[in-house]
């Protein structure tokens, strides 16, 4: 099942792609797609429903993020050997965590908005995992029957400001629009295996990243079951699983961001984005 949200932005409703292709509006079923309502619950409500039925979506109107806010927005740096390498990083021993402001996150298709001075914006094709149930000290063995869903992320960083403004990395990840999610949720039973999705990413047309879940260092059970030995996952959080490489920064000469670019982005399964790059 593929669950998306649609509307003007801060008035999105929730709705889901129906399997004839058409988006069917599913607020009379739910409220809308949040933390509260991000549930196995949620997916019995819909499966049980009779979704051909329910009003038809014009194809025109804008697509939100699939979820409405989440609690956590947290992402794992250097998660591919070739990035790490192309970053001038060594391979981590283990996962490199760091946040995301959930005030970025952003519709799928909405415009990147570079922050003021921004002189390094970069992209970063990912795989986000949208958490469906707590998660305190869980076994990798369990961790992937704690997911929702998986969703393409495109991870937007200002690399003066994550690397050399001092501080944390979180201060080049979250300026408002660097989190695009989407354009849909698609449910876990629909992806038998997150370690074996195809990406890539382009920028004006030339492709700038090419990989594979499947050369991850550290896996979405891993990944999960790691970071659940540090803090409690809760319905609706976001993980987005690192990038693999042909970023900006990576480049020689190193290629940057500015007004005026288009990104097109994808992951095996889970759909596309495409994003217009302006300045604020």
């Amino acid at each position: 099942m593929k669950l998306l949200r649609f509307g003007n932005k801060g008035s999105e409703k929730p709705a889901v792609l129906h399997t004839d292709g058409t988006i069917r509006d599913v607020s009379s079923l739910v409220a809308d797609y949040t933390p509260s309502t991000i549930s196995p619950a949620l997916l019995r409500i819909l499966a049980s429903a009779d979704i051909g039925s329910l009003p038809t979506v014009p194809q025109v109107t804008r697509i939100g993020a699939p979820i409405a806010r989440t609690g956590h927005f947290i992402a794992i740096g250097l998660n591919y050997a070739d990035h790490a390498a192309e970053s001038g990083q060594p391979v981590p021993s283990e996962p490199v965590v760091f946040s995301k402001a959930p005030s970025c996150l952003s519709g799928p298709n909405d415009d990147v908005v570079l922050p003021k001075g921004s002189q390094k914006g970069d992209w970063e094709v990912e795989l986000a995992v949208i958490i469906g149930e707590r998660c305190d000290y869980v076994s990798e063995e369990e961790a992937l029957s704690r997911v929702f869903g998986y969703a393409v992320c495109n991870d937007v960083s200002e690399r003066e400001y994550q690397a050399e403004r001092g501080g944390q990395w979180i201060k080049g990840k979250s300026a408002p629009t660097f989190g695009p999610l989407g354009p849909w949720i698609v449910t876990s039973d629909e992806i038998s295996d997150p370690q074996n999705l195809d990406m890539f990413l382009d920028v004006n047309g030339e492709r700038m990243q090419t990989g594979s879940t499947s050369t991850m260092i550290f896996s979405v059970a891993e990944i999960i079951s790691y970071l659940s030995r540090f803090m409690v996952l809760e319905p609706g959080d976001v993980i987005t699983t690192g990038t693999p490489p042909g970023v900006g920064m990576g480049k020689k000469p190193q290629v940057y961001l500015k007004a005026g670019d288009e990104m097109l982005l994808g992951v095996t399964g889970l759909g596309e984005q495409r994003q217009r790059v302006i300045a604020r």
